[in-house]
């Protein structure tokens, strides 16, 4: 039995692993959602279960820019335990084949768009939907996912995982049991991975593309800011939601004359 001293070394381990073999991938997604932005196009975040949780961090947060476009549908996240707006329920829906294109069917995805999905184990059908959704769509798919999890079977009707449908993909090398610190005397393990490696990627995506678009000497996006940096004020995110209005109301009229 593998045995981590602590939870906080185990993450530590498997980030810089994803640093060094994830490197040439996460620079590649940068240039191109760099790429999108110049265009005004959108990078959308895609997500359910746990996995919206990178969602929700990479936008809107102090850090992160205009052009991001979290894809939240509150049927595929949890708001109780049991009962209503359950975690069952959740778990059926995210596994439920031919629903996910109802939820996008009224969000502004256009050709030359990046969205990004995530999914640990790339096996469920909201995940695997929304990427042959957005392809058809002509969108860039990126998959930030466990390639270690392409070992085991897949359940969707296509025979795939996402890993499989995407155009790039992030392997947070997370194990497949997500969880990894096993105590003595313990039968399974404790402390999950997967979540906080995603967040880890949407933060690398973000600071990378911010990058190359000031190398290549693109103006500043209106950027979420805290009030503690030098010149911003709570006032001064009043422009990103602006911005971000204007991005959207854009992005639905591309949407909307493509449907014509």
């Amino acid at each position: 039995m593998k045995t981590e001293p602590t939870y906080t070394r185990a993450i530590v381990k498997l980030l810089d692993t994803l640093a060094t073999s994830q490197d040439d991938v996460l620079d590649a997604v940068a240039h191109r959602c760099a790429e999108t932005l110049k265009n005004k196009g959108l990078i959308h975040l895609f997500g359910s279960g746990h996995s919206v949780i990178p969602t929700l961090e990479a936008f809107p947060r102090y850090g992160s820019f205009v052009g991001l476009h979290p894809l939240n549908d509150p049927r595929l996240m949890w708001h109780n335990v049991l009962g209503p707006g359950g975690v069952r329920e959740l778990l059926w829906l995210e596994r439920t084949e031919n629903y996910i294109d109802k939820f996008l069917d009224h969000e502004p995805l256009n050709a030359g768009d990046v969205i990004v999905i995530y999914s640990h184990s790339g096996k469920n059908a909201a995940g695997i939907d929304a990427a042959l959704y957005a392809k058809a769509k002509g969108l860039f798919v990126v998959a930030v996912t466990s390639k270690a999890n392409m070992t085991t079977p897949g359940r969707h009707s296509s025979g795939k995982h996402l890993a499989e449908i995407a155009d790039a993909v992030v392997d947070t090398g997370a194990p497949i049991e997500d969880a990894v610190v096993w105590v003595d005397g313990w039968d399974r393990p404790l402390g999950g991975s997967s979540t906080v490696i995603a967040s880890v990627v949407s933060h690398e995506i973000i600071a990378r593309t911010g990058s190359v678009l000031a190398a290549e000497g693109h103006p500043a996006i209106p950027t979420f800011v805290s009030p503690t940096v030098a010149g911003a004020s709570v006032s001064s995110n009043d422009e990103v939601f602006a911005e971000h209005a204007r991005y959207l109301h854009a992005a639905r009229g591309r949407a909307l004359e493509a449907q014509a």
